[in-house]
């Protein structure tokens, strides 16, 4: 009678596969954030998210990839198995801010969070154990009308929800994001964005910045493990 194979997809080989990889980043200086597996015809694609304070390179990605890519070749030794597709990338900008470490990530920019039921944006100040303070703004809910500052809030972990970056146009000067501003193409530039995934400087919080335009430019590190 047959043995069972190990389901490729769902929860069961979602668990398996963190169980497989969470050791290896996190030797690697990175933190797990999401693991998802799906079938996609006869493949199953994993999808991985990882980050860590000083941000995440496409160079990284690259190397995370590989090394997860050695574990399902020493772990998922099925030879009659469908074959993987790992994609391995960084949170983009519509990631919840659900633990410390997401707020810490996110010193200087602006996000909105619920507070005893109510909408609350501010500009992420400082984070430490207790919780997070914001430099609160008020207004600007209709289009044209400026948000003022309305000074800072210090919320425990207990009293915060869930927050969402929110993307910015016009940063302040000084701001972190500044240089992510777009001034609008210069005559005559017919360079394209996506081609600079080459560049050691490019780091996928800044694609992430950049409203997603190049969202997937981190999966570029992606590994086919069977065409390999």
């Amino acid at each position: 009678m047959p043995t069972s194979q190990p389901s490729r997809s769902g929860p069961a080989a979602t668990a398996r596969l963190t169980g497989w990889f969470t050791p290896v980043v996190t030797a690697a200086g990175y933190d797990l954030e999401d693991l998802e597996v799906r079938s996609a015809g006869t493949r199953s694609v994993v999808r991985v998210v990882v980050d860590r304070d000083s941000g995440v390179s496409l160079d990284d990605v690259a190397e995370v990839s590989r090394a997860l890519s050695e574990v399902l070749d020493a772990e998922d030794d099925d030879p009659g198995r469908s074959p993987y597709v790992l994609e391995v990338t960084s949170p983009g900008v519509d990631r919840p801010l659900t633990l410390p470490r997401h707020w810490r990530r996110n010193v200087g920019r602006l996000v909105t969070t619920a507070v005893d039921g109510q909408e609350l944006i501010g500009r992420v100040v400082s984070v430490d154990d207790d919780g997070v303070t914001l430099a609160v703004e008020k207004g600007g809910a209709k289009k044209g009308q400026v948000r003022k500052a309305a000074g800072n809030r210090t919320l425990t972990w207990a009293e915060l929800g869930e927050g969402r970056v929110q993307v910015e146009f016009n940063r302040p000067a000084g701001h972190r994001d500044a240089h992510l501003v777009h001034e609008g193409p210069d005559e005559g530039d017919d360079t394209d964005d996506t081609d600079e995934t080459d560049d050691e400087s490019l780091t996928a919080d800044d694609v992430d910045d950049e409203l997603d335009e190049h969202d997937g430019s981190a999966d570029a590190a992606a590994q086919d493990r069977g065409e390999q």
